[in-house]
């Protein structure tokens, strides 16, 4: 702003500043008081959410626990449908498979986890999902399926599971007897040291002369 040699000078360009520009401050005023408002509310709406859906979760686990499957599946399917985008419906659906498995409806647990290796939202739940599939087939005698399953994981993406899918793999090439692929995928998992300690009582146990497959499973 321009230097002016009174003050009388000065508040007349003041006016004539304000005049010109008032109505685009009030604007602006009037935009930023919404979009703070807006996001306020969105953040309370979406803490809300969460609040809810963390209630819905905990009765889920109180029917699982008390075998309640029908409550299990109502509230894994509630969640689905009013908190698909957050991360307890995918866990509600874990446990929902868990609830079909108990229920001998071994089809239906297959479903909901391959469904759930569609999860965009976290490789940690599509690595769950994946186990446990791979683990239904095992039982099912789906053994080809399930090496299939195991090939096509990323190992980038499979830290911290690395392990657990070579003890999977070695327990479908036992099923198999295909043993010494077996003891491959054995020793891969104690390797990386993150192996249960069941994992080398099963290398020990195919090193045993006589071991029978058939007797293990």
């Amino acid at each position: 702003m321009a230097i002016y040699d009174t003050e009388e000078e000065q508040v007349e360009q003041l006016k004539k500043w304000w005049e010109a520009n008032n109505s685009s401050l009030i604007a602006g005023v009037a935009t930023a008081v919404v979009l703070v408002a807006g996001w306020n509310f969105w953040q309370n709406h979406q803490l809300e959410q969460r609040s809810q859906a963390s209630q819905m979760y905990q009765q889920l686990l109180v029917g699982g626990a008390n075998n309640d499957n029908a409550s299990v599946d109502k509230l894994a399917d509630q969640l689905a449908v009013e908190h698909g985008s957050l991360a307890y419906s995918h866990f509600a659906a874990l446990q929902k498979a868990k609830s079909k498995v108990q229920q001998g409806d071994l089809e239906a647990a297959k479903a909901i986890l391959e469904q759930q290796l569609q999860n965009p939202g976290s490789q940690e739940l599509q690595h769950v999902a994946r186990l446990r599939l791979i683990q239904l087939m095992l039982a099912s005698g789906q053994y080809e399926p399930g090496l299939k399953l195991i090939a096509e994981v990323d190992p980038a993406s499979a830290e911290g599971f690395a392990a657990s899918y070579d003890e999977l793999e070695g327990d479908l090439y036992v099923a198999m007897d295909r043993l010494d692929e077996a003891r491959n995928a054995y020793q891969s998992a104690i390797r990386s040291g993150q192996a249960t300690p069941l994992t080398q009582f099963k290398l020990d146990d195919i090193a045993t002369p006589g071991f029978n497959p058939e007797a293990a499973k």
